[in-house]
This record gives structure tokens, C-alpha cells and sequence, in this order.
């Protein structure tokens, strides 16, 4: 009898987490999630819980929202029309006078001169959405900005000298109520030293809480939304042997789902 009620409550509860999730998605994320211009992205939405990832991340209409290194534009086309015509999205790449990669200092420098054009590529000409680098936000920026959101980026801002500069500005821009939110590749805690630098990708989750708080920001809360279990995260090329990359000719990974992932939320302090 006991195991039979044991089974029940199992059951109860894993029929209850869709309606769960359901009932976190509004009306304006439901709208954002199918619009036209995501045709292309919503293959990767079972990997990235975009949906789920922001209600944890409490981004609303109508916020000031900077996107860290907005790359290809993937979480631009959710945001831009999620925040709808009171908010605002910034597009916001490092202070590249202190990147240690030429090549990263060219391809993320001047996003200002960049971004309209990636915008009307995007379909989103007209809309409330403007690109810049750190250093080029003016005294006005601070304190305007409700949430600072780092998407898969950690690494690259951690291996390219970035990290430091770019966690300080995102604190100036914030509200003194304001959030910041990351998603990031999750080496295992045992990982050694140079394989959870960055370099391959993955970082462990005690590190990144470390330096996110050594500059001015309290831990308010961690999520399981982007775990997977079945990524080992030992690969000897890094998270790109994992899809969508696919670096590998290691017929095993291909139907693994995208790699283990860290969802952390933090408060300016």
C-alpha cells in the first residue's frame, strides 16, 4: 500500500511540472516565443528553456535589459519583442581595449556601428534596441538598467581578460534592485584547473559564484532549467564537440542534447 501511494505522489507530481511550467509563461512570452522571425531558432528551445530561463531570471515587459555579447542574435530575437515598446534591450559587448585576442577585440569592438545593421538583418529595425561596448555607455547609463543577463559567455569573457571590466560595468548599470543572470557551460566541481579556466569552454559552478560575488553581487538563487546529465563534460576539445557545434566525429554526442549548463541569479550588493 505504501509503495502504491509512493508511485501516486510520483505520478502527481511529474503530471503537475508541465502545468507548472505553463502557468509560468505569460501571454507576452507566449507571443515573443512564436514570433515569425524565431522560425529558425525554436529547434535549440528544448535545449535552452528560453521561456523558463527568463521567468527565473524575473525579466519582464517594459525593463531596460542588457544582453552581454548578443553574438548571432538568438536571445536578441527573444528579448527585443518580449520587452515590447516600453522596454528596452541593449546589445552590450565588453570594453575591447582590454582584450588579450585580436581577433576577439575585431569581432566584438564598435558594436555600436554594427548593431543597426544586424538588426534590420534580424527584422528588428524600429524596434526599442540599441548595440554598444561598456565603455562607450555614458555617466547617464548608470543605474538604468533592471537586468544584466550573460548567455554561454562566461568563458570567453573569463579567457579573453574581459571578465573583470565587463562584471564592474554591469554593476554600474544596474538599479541598485537590479539583477544579474547567467547561463554558462558546467564543468564537473572536480574538474582540474586548465580544463574549467575557460578555454575549453566550461566552468565550475563554485567559481564562477566566487568571482561574480568578489564584485559586488549576492547569490540569489540557482536553477537545474538548462542541466544535462548525459554531458560528461570531460571532452578533450571542449564544449564544441557538443551540439550545435558538432567539432567531433564522435558519433555518441550527436544525440546527447546541448551541454550541462549552470543557471545562476545574482543581486547587486
Amino acid at each position: 500500500m505504501r509503495r502504491l501511494c509512493l508511485a501516486a505522489a510520483v505520478a502527481a507530481i511529474a503530471f503537475a511540472a508541465p502545468a507548472v511550467a505553463e502557468h509560468h509563461v505569460t501571454p507576452e512570452l507566449t507571443a515573443a516565443m512564436q514570433d515569425e522571425r524565431r522560425a529558425d531558432d525554436r529547434a535549440r528551445d528544448q535545449f535552452r528553456n528560453p521561456a523558463e530561463t527568463l521567468h527565473f531570471f524575473k525579466v519582464k515587459p517594459g525593463m531596460t535589459v542588457a544582453d552581454v555579447v548578443p553574438g548571432g542574435g538568438w536571445y536578441t530575437r527573444v528579448l527585443v519583442p518580449y520587452l515590447g515598446a516600453d522596454g528596452r534591450y541593449i546589445g552590450l559587448n565588453p570594453d575591447m581595449s582590454r582584450a588579450t585576442s585580436e581577433r576577439i577585440a575585431t569581432a566584438w569592438g564598435g558594436l555600436a556601428g554594427k548593431f543597426p545593421e544586424q538588426l534590420a538583418k534580424w527584422n528588428l529595425s524600429g524596434m526599442n534596441a540599441v548595440g554598444m561596448n561598456i565603455d562607450d555607455a555614458g555617466e547617464d547609463m548608470a543605474g538604468t538598467v533592471d537586468r544584466v543577463l550573460i548567455f554561454r559567455e562566461m568563458h570567453n569573457l573569463h579567457r579573453f581578460g574581459l571578465l573583470h571590466s565587463t562584471l564592474g560595468g554591469a554593476r554600474t548599470m544596474l538599479k541598485d534592485d537590479g539583477m544579474l543572470g547567467i547561463v554558462q557551460h558546467r564543468a564537473k566541481a572536480w574538474a582540474p584547473g586548465d580544463y574549467a579556466d575557460g578555454s575549453r569552454g566550461y566552468m565550475r559552478q563554485q567559481d564562477i559564484i566566487g568571482m561574480v560575488e568578489a564584485h559586488g553581487f549576492d547569490l540569489v538563487a540557482t536553477s537545474e532549467i538548462n542541466a544535462n546529465a548525459k554531458d560528461t563534460a570531460d571532452h578533450p576539445r571542449g564544449v564544441w564537440e557538443m551540439p550545435p557545434s558538432l567539432g567531433t566525429e564522435r558519433a555518441d554526442l550527436k544525440d546527447l542534447g546541448e551541454s550541462d549548463r549552470m543557471t545562476l541569479l545574482f543581486r547587486k550588493r
